[in-house]
């Protein structure tokens, strides 16, 4: 055992599906798989029960979970302390939206602290168009954002991941059972609307592109409203892989599904004012985010 299996294991947990663990991990789905069959015969124990809709964790895999990630965080505080930090000083004002702040930036931020300890990093949420007018008034030093929602030409934007976008349904659902449906399929279905982040937006230019429309039943700006409503049979929906949670705050379980048509990814990445000079701080940041996300990873 090692923590490369632990690693995997709890990617694994967390996500509900090898090939979402792969993706998140940026490895083979056949080398999650060969790294939990190799945990399950060291522990002599089977940690997760295999249907077509994922992998759901058994008793032993519950308590090895927790086990596992007391085991991670250890790791990376022992990292942390070993790590050089780096003598860069000064402020940097970071905007962010909704889902970025929710779903992605709090644990690079806290690694950001770590790294840069003499480095002030202030953070403002806001929308999209908010964030524009910020960086083009050189009121932020920097955005993290949904970098699929920006289209101005006077700023610049990096990418640093795709989430693939995927239906979502009761776990219990025809849908989850066959893995796979239809727009037409799910235009018949009640339609639970995410609306924060431009998403209903987003949700109705793909649909265009079909000969159906989804029958909304309700639009909300809240994540786990719509998590609620789905894992209680209320309602389908289509989110990114970046806000999925195979549980409800019930304790409901939610599956995904792929859709017969194409659905364009949630990315998410950087975004400045083009053509200014970025300080030294900001550089630093941006650094550590290409780094993490695009430097070339070795397993």
């Amino acid at each position: 055992m090692n923590f490369r299996h632990l690693k995997f294991f709890v990617a694994t947990a967390e996500s509900g599906q090898v090939s979402r663990a792969a993706t998140q991990l940026s490895i083979s789905q056949s080398a999650v798989t060969s790294a939990i069959k190799e945990l399950e015969a060291e522990l002599g124990a089977p940690l997760f029960v295999r249907s077509a809709q994922g992998m759901e964790l058994t008793e032993a895999g519950r308590d090895f979970l927790a086990s596992s990630r007391e085991i991670l965080e250890k790791l990376d505080q022992a990292k942390r302390l070993t790590q050089k930090r780096s003598p860069v000083k000064g402020t940097i004002s970071i905007a962010a939206t909704y889902t970025v702040i929710g779903y992605f930036l709090p644990p690079h931020l806290d690694r950001l602290n770590q790294f840069f300890p003499n480095l002030d990093i202030r953070i403002s949420e806001l929308n999209r168009e908010s964030i524009e007018e910020g960086l083009l008034s050189n009121r932020f030093d920097i955005a993290v954002v949904l970098t699929s929602n920006l289209n101005n030409p006077e700023i610049e934007t990096q990418t640093l991941l795709r989430s693939s976008r995927r239906l979502w349904a009761a776990n219990s659902h025809e849908f989850i059972r066959q893995g796979k449906a239809t727009f037409e399929d799910i235009s018949k279905q009640d339609y639970i609307m995410l609306t924060v982040d431009e998403a209903a937006h987003t949700t109705m230019r793909y649909w265009s592109l079909s000969a159906y429309q989804p029958n909304v039943r309700l639009r909300t700006s809240s994540v786990e409203a719509v998590r609620s409503m789905v894992a209680n049979g209320q309602g389908v929906t289509i989110l990114s892989d970046m806000v999925y949670r195979p549980w409800s705050l019930e304790g409901k379980r939610i599956g995904t599904a792929a859709t017969d048509q194409g659905i364009p990814s949630m990315d998410v990445g950087l975004a400045w004012r083009k053509g200014i000079e970025l300080s030294r701080a900001v550089n630093s940041v941006v650094e550590y985010f290409n780094e993490t996300f695009l430097a070339p990873k070795s397993h």
